[in-house]
Protein backbone atom coordinates (compact mmCIF):
# COMPACT_ATOMS: atom_id res chain seq x y z
CA UNK A 1 0.00 0.00 0.00
CA UNK A 2 1.15 3.15 -1.01
CA UNK A 3 0.14 4.85 2.30
CA UNK A 4 2.61 3.17 4.70
CA UNK A 5 0.37 1.15 6.19
CA UNK A 6 0.78 -2.88 5.97
CA UNK A 7 -2.01 -4.95 4.70
CA UNK A 8 -4.17 -6.42 7.12
CA UNK A 9 -4.40 -10.61 6.44
CA UNK A 10 -8.10 -11.98 6.94
CA UNK A 11 -7.89 -14.96 9.15
CA UNK A 12 -10.29 -17.93 9.68
CA UNK A 13 -10.03 -20.15 12.47
CA UNK A 14 -10.85 -23.66 12.40
CA UNK A 15 -10.91 -24.56 16.23
CA UNK A 16 -13.24 -26.54 18.30
CA UNK A 17 -12.10 -25.09 21.65
CA UNK A 18 -13.61 -21.25 22.54
CA UNK A 19 -10.41 -20.67 25.06
CA UNK A 20 -7.80 -21.66 22.21
CA UNK A 21 -9.63 -19.68 20.11
CA UNK A 22 -9.99 -16.65 21.71
CA UNK A 23 -6.25 -16.93 23.12
CA UNK A 24 -4.74 -17.28 20.00
CA UNK A 25 -6.23 -14.52 18.02
CA UNK A 26 -5.63 -12.09 20.60
CA UNK A 27 -2.00 -13.34 20.50
CA UNK A 28 -1.98 -13.09 17.15
CA UNK A 29 -3.64 -9.57 16.48
CA UNK A 30 -1.12 -9.00 19.08
CA UNK A 31 1.77 -9.92 17.33
CA UNK A 32 0.69 -10.16 13.37
CA UNK A 33 -0.83 -7.98 11.52
CA UNK A 34 -3.62 -9.96 11.09
CA UNK A 35 -7.66 -9.64 11.82
CA UNK A 36 -10.06 -12.96 12.83
CA UNK A 37 -12.59 -12.83 10.14
CA UNK A 38 -14.41 -15.56 11.24
CA UNK A 39 -14.04 -18.98 12.86
CA UNK A 40 -15.65 -23.14 12.44
CA UNK A 41 -15.50 -25.68 15.36
CA UNK A 42 -16.73 -28.23 12.77
CA UNK A 43 -14.82 -29.78 9.66
CA UNK A 44 -18.21 -29.43 7.11
CA UNK A 45 -19.20 -25.97 8.63
CA UNK A 46 -15.12 -24.72 7.92
CA UNK A 47 -15.65 -26.20 4.44
CA UNK A 48 -18.94 -24.30 3.81
CA UNK A 49 -17.17 -21.05 5.13
CA UNK A 50 -14.08 -21.50 2.76
CA UNK A 51 -15.56 -22.50 -0.31
CA UNK A 52 -17.86 -19.43 -0.38
CA UNK A 53 -17.11 -17.06 -3.29
CA UNK A 54 -15.23 -14.68 -3.11
CA UNK A 55 -13.47 -16.77 -0.25
CA UNK A 56 -14.05 -14.86 3.37
CA UNK A 57 -10.04 -14.49 4.29
CA UNK A 58 -7.12 -14.67 3.03
CA UNK A 59 -6.02 -17.63 5.36
CA UNK A 60 -7.34 -20.44 6.89
CA UNK A 61 -5.41 -21.79 10.02
CA UNK A 62 -6.99 -25.26 10.75
CA UNK A 63 -6.25 -27.33 13.42
CA UNK A 64 -6.79 -31.55 12.85
CA UNK A 65 -9.24 -32.49 15.95
CA UNK A 66 -12.39 -30.88 15.60
CA UNK A 67 -16.03 -31.34 17.32
CA UNK A 68 -17.05 -32.93 14.13
CA UNK A 69 -14.72 -34.53 11.55
CA UNK A 70 -11.20 -33.12 11.25
CA UNK A 71 -8.98 -30.69 9.84
CA UNK A 72 -7.44 -33.29 6.90
CA UNK A 73 -11.30 -33.83 6.02
CA UNK A 74 -11.05 -29.46 5.25
CA UNK A 75 -7.46 -29.89 3.89
CA UNK A 76 -9.01 -32.18 1.69
CA UNK A 77 -11.96 -30.58 0.43
CA UNK A 78 -9.99 -27.28 -0.63
CA UNK A 79 -7.60 -29.34 -2.41
CA UNK A 80 -10.09 -31.03 -4.02
CA UNK A 81 -11.56 -27.74 -5.22
CA UNK A 82 -8.23 -26.43 -6.02
CA UNK A 83 -9.01 -23.75 -3.77
CA UNK A 84 -6.01 -20.99 -3.63
CA UNK A 85 -7.29 -20.25 -0.43
CA UNK A 86 -3.82 -19.89 1.89
CA UNK A 87 -4.27 -22.37 4.15
CA UNK A 88 -2.13 -24.39 7.28
CA UNK A 89 -2.69 -26.21 10.16
CA UNK A 90 -2.06 -25.42 13.86
CA UNK A 91 -2.15 -28.42 16.14
CA UNK A 92 -0.97 -29.98 19.14
CA UNK A 93 -0.03 -33.75 17.33
CA UNK A 94 2.25 -32.64 15.30
CA UNK A 95 4.17 -35.33 14.90
CA UNK A 96 6.17 -36.04 11.10
CA UNK A 97 3.34 -38.59 9.81
CA UNK A 98 0.61 -35.91 10.44
CA UNK A 99 2.74 -32.88 9.39
CA UNK A 100 3.41 -35.11 5.86
CA UNK A 101 -0.15 -35.86 5.74
CA UNK A 102 -0.98 -32.16 5.98
CA UNK A 103 1.32 -30.89 3.72
CA UNK A 104 0.29 -33.44 0.76
CA UNK A 105 -3.40 -32.08 1.34
CA UNK A 106 -1.96 -28.54 0.45
CA UNK A 107 -1.25 -27.15 3.92
CA UNK A 108 1.49 -24.56 3.56
CA UNK A 109 3.22 -25.21 6.66
CA UNK A 110 2.02 -26.76 10.49
CA UNK A 111 3.02 -25.35 13.64
CA UNK A 112 2.86 -27.09 16.79
CA UNK A 113 -0.12 -25.22 19.59
CA UNK A 114 2.61 -25.46 22.38
CA UNK A 115 5.58 -23.72 20.97
CA UNK A 116 5.03 -22.23 17.73
CA UNK A 117 2.81 -20.23 18.03
CA UNK A 118 5.35 -17.11 17.47
CA UNK A 119 6.33 -18.22 14.17
CA UNK A 120 2.62 -19.06 12.94
CA UNK A 121 2.61 -15.11 13.84
CA UNK A 122 5.77 -14.75 11.78
CA UNK A 123 4.69 -16.36 8.47
CA UNK A 124 1.43 -14.14 9.30
CA UNK A 125 3.45 -11.40 8.74
CA UNK A 126 5.64 -12.65 5.80
CA UNK A 127 2.04 -13.23 4.21
CA UNK A 128 0.73 -9.79 4.68
CA UNK A 129 3.70 -8.82 3.16
CA UNK A 130 3.18 -10.55 -0.09
CA UNK A 131 -0.45 -9.36 -0.11
CA UNK A 132 0.94 -5.34 0.65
Amino acid sequence: MSDGRMYVLRVFLVEDSPTIRQNLAAALEELAPVQIVGWAEEAGSAVAELQRQPPPCDLAIVDISLRSGSGLDVLRALQQANSSLHRVVLTNYAVTRLRDDCLALGAERVFDKSTDVEALAAYCDMLAARFG
